[in-house]
């Protein structure tokens, strides 16, 4: 081949080459990659539709009691459960805990279920079948939630809800007559990172060393929390007068307030003092000890940082104006009394006064049959009283603190001895005895 025919066939299969890269222009700009559209949201607790002609069984209700994000009791007529109450475990969804050992996001998922049903007009419970199906403890009834707000709305699906929201695991929510919606909403949580999926803190949450739980869950396991660091929250009902208060607070799911011994010592300053003050509603941190003189537990270690508040090992005030409880109680219940007490997936069985250990109480009626009376000068306790006191067959040991008159003269048993009373006080042990510990005069009525 000639240079000139040569020169010619490259020449062609240039101008070839520039046409094919868009009219002699060669792009070096990288080409973009056709993007998805964004997925809309789908509101599933509302695109499922309540079906009132199923055979499953439904029935309206009211709430009694919130116990936690997925577990609610219920008012019910006798002829749907006998005692009257209706104890909902929600269906095809497990959120975090809230009742014993706080987890992440648990107090928001509780919240969340609280705000929802407390503003329904109308609350529908319906069962997967057509008979009311207990959970593995017997006591609780699987259950699919509906409410609505408004008269003319239509019924929303919360079980469905809550998983839309990311508060909650999957539990067996594919397996279920809604199961392809339940699958399709928790799809969507975790696609939009909501909450539990988001891959966030919770705000609401303490991120410290010590242990988040509540009062029954630490009671009732209390030998398991032994030196260890812990964290929850009550209400401050009672200052011992010898650096330590008690404080409650109370479980719906039992019916009973939990309390316990707070030792501060010497440790506080007077803003931390303050957190301590009767009728604050206080989250206390400190180590559980077992106090070997008492024969009792307590927590102690508390520390409060003012430079820095939000410090999640510190005590916290959050809020005032609260009240002992002071639950009336009868002196046989007192005495010999049991309670069997649901703690997560098993029961505690324990002596009733044991189980309200450091809890606000209210006896009334007590004959006072005996006195003792503290008799050493170089004790604080010097002039306290031990009343021994009878109410329908039962006895009941009332210990007082050093108690004065409204003229500040100490109070002696001559006071008391031989009169019927009423008293209200903290449920206290001592010497192998539970007794009701009394601090100030105006806690005891002369009948």
């Amino acid at each position: 081949m000639t240079g000139m025919k040569r020169f010619s066939v490259l020449l062609i299969l240039f101008c070839l080459f520039l046409t094919a890269c868009g009219n002699g222009s060669v792009s070096t700009e990288p080409q973009a990659t056709p993007t998805a559209a964004p997925v809309e949201s789908v509101d599933y607790a509302a695109s499922l539709k309540l079906d009132m002609t199923t055979d499953t069984a439904k029935q309206e209700v009211t709430v009694k009691s919130f116990i936690d994000g997925d577990t609610v009791h219920f008012n019910v007529p006798s002829d749907v459960m006998e005692s009257g109450v209706l104890k909902a475990r929600f269906l095809a969804i497990n959120t975090p805990e809230s009742t014993g050992k706080i987890e992440e996001y648990g107090k928001a998922a509780a919240a969340f279920t609280k705000e929802k049903l407390s503003n329904a007009v109308s609350i529908i419970v319906e069962s997967e079948t057509s008979t009311w199906n207990p959970d593995s403890t017997g006591g609780r009834y699987l259950s699919w939630i509906w409410y609505k707000t408004a008269a003319d709305s239509e019924y929303r699906n919360l079980n469905i809800e809550i998983l839309q929201n990311g508060l909650a695991l999957a539990n067996s929510a594919a397996g279920n007559r809604y199961g392809e919606t339940c699958v399709a909403a928790l799809n969507q949580a975790k696609r939009e990172m909501l909450n539990l999926y988001s891959g966030k803190k919770d705000p609401g949450f303490y991120y410290g060393e010590a242990i988040e739980l509540t009062l029954k869950e630490l009671r009732c396991n209390i030998e398991s929390y032994s030196g260890m660091k812990v964290a929850f929250s009550g209400i401050i009902t009672a200052n011992s007068g010898t650096q330590g208060v008690y404080i409650e607070d109370f479980d719906a799911e039992s019916g009973l307030y939990y309390g316990m011994y707070i030792y501060y010592g010497h440790g506080l300053n007077g803003a931390g003092l303050d957190v301590l003050t009767v009728g604050n509603e206080a989250r206390i941190v400190g180590t559980v000890q077992y106090y070997e003189g008492g024969g009792t537990w307590q927590v102690s270690g508390l520390t409060y940082r003012m430079m820095q508040p939000d410090d999640p090992g510190n005590i916290q005030k959050l809020s005032g104006g609260h009240s002992a409880s002071y639950v009336l109680t009868d002196a046989s219940t007192f005495v010999n009394g049991e309670v069997n007490v649901e703690n997560g997936e098993s029961f505690v069985t324990a002596p009733y006064a044991a189980m309200i250990l450091g809890t606000s109480v209210e006896m009334q009626n007590l004959k006072v049959t005996d006195i003792y009376t503290t008799d050493n000068e170089d004790s604080s306790s010097n002039g306290a009283m031990t009343l021994t006191c009878e109410a329908d067959g039962a006895v009941v040991t009332v210990r007082t603190a050093v108690l004065l008159d409204k003229n500040g003269k100490r109070i002696t048993e001559e006071a008391y001895l031989g009169k019927t009373i009423d008293v209200k006080g903290i449920v206290d042990f001592y010497n192998g005895d539970y007794q009701i510990k009394v601090f100030a005069a105006d806690n005891i009525t002369i009948k």
